[in-house]
């Protein structure tokens, strides 16, 4: 299973449950309001996996460890927000390139030199090693950071998602 794919199952059954593990979520119920309406309160409870317990906290863990303001992010909403490059990039080792290259690694390595990518001239010519600074920058305007560079991609403005998307390949491909 991938790290993505184990993060959003810890996600998952964080919010929603076990299904596997027997227990069953009850319908909570909250006492009633003013109004007579009922509102819903926890009842029941939920057995724990371990396995997940552990990612889980792996995960929390390695996100604390990421410098500010990496260590901020909202890593679902990173994956959610990576799914917009999913149709160019891949982010697992030894990972096809598509329309862009495989991004894993990203961080270890200089604009325009992933092996088997045939980069545009400025990407090559860039002259800069990926750092999360660089990678924001490109995210927030990829035509404007480097013109010339073939990116169709027209960036994400807000800066949160874009730290969100960074904390999650800082996770996702550099381990």
């Amino acid at each position: 299973m991938t790290r993505s794919a184990l993060l959003a199952s810890c996600l998952f059954l964080a919010a929603c449950g076990d299904p596997s593990s027997g227990s069953e979520v009850e319908t909570p119920q909250l006492p009633t309001g003013e109004s007579g309406s009922e509102t819903q309160a926890p009842q029941g409870t939920l057995e724990s996996d371990p396995l997940v317990e552990d990612a889980a906290q792996d995960m929390a863990t390695r996100l604390a460890a990421l410098p500010a303001p990496y260590s901020e992010a909202d890593l679902a909403n990173g994956a959610r927000q990576f799914r917009r490059c999913t149709s160019c990039h891949t982010i697992g080792e030894g990972g096809p390139h598509r329309v862009g290259p495989n991004l894993h690694g990203l961080f270890r390595r200089t604009a325009g030199e992933a092996e088997g990518f045939n980069y545009s001239p400025a990407l090559r010519e860039a002259g800069f090693d990926w750092t999360p600074d660089h990678l924001d920058a490109w995210l927030a305007d990829p035509r404007g950071y480097i013109p010339g560079n073939r990116m169709s991609f027209v960036g994400l403005r807000d800066a949160d998602d874009r730290r969100d998307v960074i904390a999650y390949l800082l996770l996702e491909t550099e381990l």
